[in-house]
């Protein structure tokens, strides 16, 4: 079995990170703007933390993304990492891809002393959920929005 390494983004994975985000936002059943794709690829490669952004890679090429950004706190001192998209390509689910993206965010979160890492799904990602349910705590935190 091939191993999956989990690395920064690079000039040259454009297109790969580019369908997987595609994928990504087609799942969630959203557009996004051109100019905002191009605004989080080209921060991604500036690898300054806003956000974050690792690429799993399997044989040579980028299945797998997360995105994700400091959040700080006003209830203790450290920051937390929100975790807001991961995807992997369908062809390599159950492969851990999934599981190695979060384990590499929790080990950069670990690095940077930050308190916690976080992410939201919807109710409905049985899928996601069953990989969340193991490396993960639900909280009972609901979330609203305008």
């Amino acid at each position: 079995m091939s191993e999956i390494v989990i690395r920064r983004f690079r000039p040259g994975d454009r297109a790969h990170w580019g369908g997987l985000w595609e994928g990504y936002n087609g799942f969630y059943e959203r557009a996004v703007d051109a100019r905002v794709t191009e605004r989080l690829w080209s921060r991604l490669l500036e690898n300054k933390g806003e956000p974050h952004g690792l690429a799993a890679e399997l044989d040579g090429e980028v299945v797998g993304l997360t995105h994700y950004f400091p959040v700080f706190s006003t209830s203790d001192w450290d920051p937390r990492l929100y975790l807001q998209d991961l995807y992997a390509d369908s062809r390599v689910r159950g492969r851990g891809v999934g599981r190695r993206l979060i384990e590499a965010v929790y080990a950069h979160a670990d690095e940077l002393g930050f308190a916690q890492v976080y992410w939201l799904t919807q109710d409905f990602n049985h899928t996601a959920r069953r990989l969340y349910d193991r490396i993960g705590q639900v909280t009972p935190f609901i979330k609203y929005q305008r």
